[in-house]
């Protein structure tokens, strides 16, 4: 006796999902918050050095906006939320 080839179906190759880009945070200028005050936030919130932290506050001061941390969705939110938390605004986005 000889067995029939048996046809079997071939699974469905679903491509693993992209990395999810990094988010990015941006700090906006504002007419409320001291230069000194935004430089204190992101050095307490980020570790930062004084000098880099004043770096991204004239940045903020000058261009009008500072990437000041970058990561998954939700280190992003959580930095966003903490930003908020100490007065300044923030928002985040896909990094390109």
């Amino acid at each position: 006796m000889s067995l029939a080839p048996v046809e079997l179906e071939r699974p469905e190759v679903v491509d693993a999902p992209a990395s999810d880009r990094p988010w990015k945070v941006i700090v906006w200028n504002d007419p409320i918050n001291l230069m000194s005050y935004v430089t204190f936030v992101l050095q307490k919130l980020f570790g930062y050095s004084k000098e880099k932290a004043h770096k991204l506050m004239l940045d903020v001061h000058l261009k009008g906006k500072a990437v000041v941390s970058d990561g998954p969705r939700e280190k992003a939110e959580l930095d966003v939320f903490r930003l908020h938390e100490h007065g300044l605004w923030a928002t985040m986005e896909h990094d390109d």
